[in-house]
């Protein structure tokens, strides 16, 4: 699935391509997304220029000349690349967003669990957003608040961190990592954690999530930047997908569970 790290690079990449283009057509190939794609968008949002491109979490917050906003998220399975309009499309390739100078966002969901929605109404109190925790490469998230956020909460710490309503965009495996790194069991409970943990804890989910980016995301089954090129830090990864492998610090062999259904892997003599 693609996480904060993906979702920025794509948005980053894709900004080139579109920012202050108008919108010539959205070509909704299959509006059976995750939610069904609004069928008068098209109409809503032809002649819009892309002012900019934002995000905020996972979604991606497409702002447009006449105050609108289209929310793209990409789901479990969904990327996006520049084409030329020429391009045929493939099986999955279920939106298009068209500029009058013929550039093409094209947007693949092999399991169409993406979504595009469009408001006129602030972007930050649309429904999908208005819940959302800050962001975590900000100053909003420090220790002070992981700490205060995780007082008296009996559910484990790495699921309190993959809490959208904590914090958004800390994803499985950056979730893994950040542990790892701080040393942290990720079993031990939310409201066990001293502050001095939530300050190292803090700080190495801002490390990893900004290496991630700078390496253009991790490469997982469906993956690519929007260029088609596949992000880097899976070669950087010390914990995650690496059950029964040693541990790069200790030696002793990673051991894996499974928490909220996702997979957890950790060192039992490094993360305590």
């Amino acid at each position: 699935m693609p996480e904060l790290p993906e979702v920025e690079t794509t948005r980053a990449g894709i900004l080139a391509h579109l920012a202050g283009q108008h919108i010539k057509t959205l070509v909704i190939r299959n509006p059976n997304l995750r939610w069904p794609v609004p069928l008068d968008i098209s109409a809503l949002t032809k002649g819009t220029r892309i002012e900019n491109i934002a995000r905020r979490g996972k979604y991606l917050l497409f702002q447009l000349s006449n105050q609108g906003t289209l929310i793209w998220h990409l789901g479990m399975s969904g990327s996006m690349r520049i084409d030329t309009n020429t391009v045929p499309p493939g099986k999955h390739d279920h939106i298009d967003l068209v500029t009058r100078n013929g550039t093409t966002l094209r947007y693949n969901d092999p399991r169409r669990f993406g979504s595009l929605h469009y408001t006129e109404e602030p972007a930050d109190t649309h429904p999908l957003l208005s819940h959302l925790g800050p962001e975590p490469l900000t100053l909003d998230f420090n220790s002070d608040y992981l700490f205060k956020r995780s007082r008296k909460r009996s559910l484990v710490i790495k699921t309190l961190i993959m809490d959208s309503k904590v914090v958004v965009g800390v994803g499985n495996i950056y979730a893994n990592e950040a542990l790892f790194n701080a040393g942290i069991h990720p079993l031990k409970p939310a409201g066990k954690i001293s502050k001095l943990a939530c300050e190292k804890l803090t700080k190495e989910i801002k490390y990893v999530l900004t290496t991630a980016i700078k390496q253009g995301g991790t490469t997982l089954r469906d993956f690519t930047n929007s260029d088609g090129k596949p992000g880097y830090f899976s070669q950087q990864l010390k914990v995650y997908g690496r059950a029964g492998e040693p541990c790069i610090v200790c030696g002793k062999s990673l051991i894996e569970k499974r928490v909220s259904q996702r997979a957890t892997v950790y060192c039992t003599r490094c993360q305590r």
